[in-house]
């Protein structure tokens, strides 16, 4: 798919988690779209990296697992994407309670703090794009990822239910559901789970992760980035309440 140069142009995007992997290849592609990208991020290197390398990026930093701070974001925005994330894995006796807290809080709290802050600008304008970065495990689930899981089914309930709402006023919202993709939070994954079971990393990502999937290959971010595009292309007015998925025939 190639750039539609300036369909956003005027509008401005808000991105979580756009440091580095999925969310840096969003900002980009919205940048290429003509839209002001305001990169959110608890990474202050990388998000001003960023900003550096790509003219149109404003960084912001924040945690998001600090409500208030979630709160006081921009709310003058035209397009959100929920991206941001983490992961524990453990066993459900010895998972810390609050890591499960702090998961829930991030990638599902936060969403939807970000949705009832930025909707009032897009009900007001009458145009609104809203792109909720799921996963394969939105729809299904692995042991041991009670958190992840559990968010990730979460975020898609809350991107229906916005979806509902929001549809009078020429809102969308969905989500994109990706299975395994090359970001550091899964290169960290390979690498914890080599070091755990003593095989090489490659025997992990092919016979671990990339099991379950018919295409046995990591997908790059640039393609998340890509096929969500559509999501706010000329097209999207009626894909609304949706789950793209690219899980590799999980």
């Amino acid at each position: 798919m190639s750039s539609d140069d300036g369909m956003l142009s005027g509008r401005t995007a808000l991105v979580t988690g756009a440091a580095s992997g999925i969310g840096a290849a969003f900002a980009a592609r919205l940048v290429a779209d003509g839209a002001t990208v305001l990169a959110v991020d608890r990474d202050l290197e990388g998000v001003k990296a960023l900003a550096d390398a790509i003219p149109g990026v404003e960084p912001i930093v924040c945690d998001l697992s600090d409500l208030d701070a979630v709160d006081a974001l921009p709310s003058q925005v035209d397009l959100l994407v929920n991206n941001a994330g983490l992961q524990h894995v453990a066993p459900l006796p010895d998972f810390d309670p609050e890591r499960f807290s702090l998961i829930l809080r991030v990638m599902l709290e936060a969403p939807f703090r970000l949705a009832r802050l930025v909707l009032p600008h897009m009900y007001d304008r009458g145009w609104g794009r809203l792109v909720h970065v799921s996963s394969a495990h939105g729809h299904r689930a692995s042991p041991f990822k009670a958190a992840y899981v559990s968010a990730k089914h979460g975020l898609e309930g809350l991107s229906k239910v916005i979806a509902l709402e929001a549809a009078e006023h020429g809102v969308t919202s969905n989500c994109i559901s990706p299975g395994y993709v090359r970001t550091p939070l899964v290169e960290r994954q390979i690498a914890d789970q080599a070091r755990a079971h003593g095989i090489g990393e490659d025997e992990v990502r092919d016979r671990v992760l990339l099991a379950p999937e018919a295409v046995k290959r990591l997908i790059d971010p640039q393609e998340v980035a890509e096929v969500a595009a559509v999501l706010w292309g000329p097209a999207s007015a009626s894909i609304t309440g949706s789950s793209l998925s690219m899980d590799g025939g999980w």
